[in-house]
């Protein structure tokens, strides 16, 4: 009967498994509009049917391009899109004889409202209709960038200050006994390097993922895949250390320490993403890594128990759980 079954399992498996191959055309037998279609998706990454959403100013939509116009002097008919409104790529054309931008963009909102733009004023007014590109185009911006570094710095200076006067507990320096907020820090600094040199070094690659994003890390080329496996490791390690840090301290403590964990994780990001677009975040990032494991291989390093309770103790004296004066004998 057991191996009954266990045929049944595997033909049901492997049925499950199998995938027919979609019939798909010859490459030979596209047509000459097909073939302009994939090679502009290569190098634009976006195509005909594409969903954007209107960002900071309106979009104006003409109804000729500008091939099409007639009388140049004549007030052409437009219909103006506002911000936080989709649109669809209806279109695509090449102007060759326009020496501002040659791509004209025919986007639509409805059946009244569309029209044709250059492909130079679209993109800067526009993003991905997708969460995930959502949240790439706003910390990607580099004035919020940069306004963000110095409101985080500031903010996490003065704050990290009034802890250490108060000697109350902050990763890196007077750490708990654990690895994870520590690792946290680490993964939040080597992502924001991995961004920045991902930005710097392959631009296209990441303007790709940006109007394709997917949080699924297998599907991803090497380097992208990489970024992406820091992000979900990011998520598990921020559980983890969320956990810990909750066990072991009290409810004031643990959401002091947290809160001084999230400004050092919002420090690390800031710098070390504006750092490595100029070179200084890669030795910095080696830097950091030697300072944050010797420190937490101090903070974590236990040589004597409390001779009362039995919990380490980095030193000798007295003991932080339960009072007891210990001493060598």
């Amino acid at each position: 009967m057991r191996n009954v079954l266990a045929f049944i399992v595997s033909c049901i498996v492997c049925s499950a498994c199998y995938n027919q191959a979609s019939q798909t055309p010859d490459a030979w037998s596209l047509t000459e509009k097909q073939q302009d279609s994939i090679s502009f998706y290569t190098t634009h990454h976006y195509t005909q049917n594409f969903n954007f959403v209107v960002k900071g100013d309106s979009l104006v939509l003409y109804a000729d391009r500008s091939d099409e116009i007639v009388d140049p002097d004549m007030e052409q008919d437009s219909a103006v899109v506002a911000p936080g409104e989709r649109v669809v790529v209806a279109d695509i054309a090449y102007v060759p004889g326009d020496t501002i931008d040659s791509v004209w963009v025919k986007l639509a909102h409805d059946q009244m409202t569309q029209g044709w733009i250059q492909e130079s004023r679209m993109l800067p007014n526009v993003k991905p209709d997708d969460p995930i590109s959502w949240f790439i185009d706003t910390f990607s911006d580099v004035h919020l960038l940069y306004f963000l570094a110095l409101l985080v710095v500031v903010s996490a200076a003065y704050s990290l200050l009034l802890l250490k006067r108060r000697k109350a507990l902050i990763v890196h320096i007077n750490d708990i006994d654990s690895i994870f907020p520590m690792l946290l820090a680490l993964l939040v600094a080597t992502s924001a390097v991995v961004y920045a040199s991902i930005q710097l070094f392959d631009p296209d690659s990441w303007r790709h993922f940006y109007y394709h994003p997917t949080l699924n890390p297998f599907i991803l080329p090497p380097k992208l895949s990489f970024f992406m496996s820091l992000v979900w490791s990011i998520v598990i390690v921020a559980l983890a250390a969320a956990d810990d840090i909750f066990r072991r301290l009290a409810l004031g403590e643990a959401l002091l320490y947290a809160l001084g964990l999230a400004a050092v994780c919002a420090v690390d990001y800031v710098v070390f993403s504006i750092s490595t677009l100029y070179y200084i975040g890669y030795p910095l990032l080696v830097a950091y890594i030697v300072y944050a494991v010797r420190k937490s291989m101090r903070n974590n390093y236990h040589p004597f128990l409390c001779g009362n309770c039995g919990k380490p103790l980095r030193k000798l004296g007295k003991c932080p759980h339960c009072g007891a004066v210990n001493v060598e004998k």
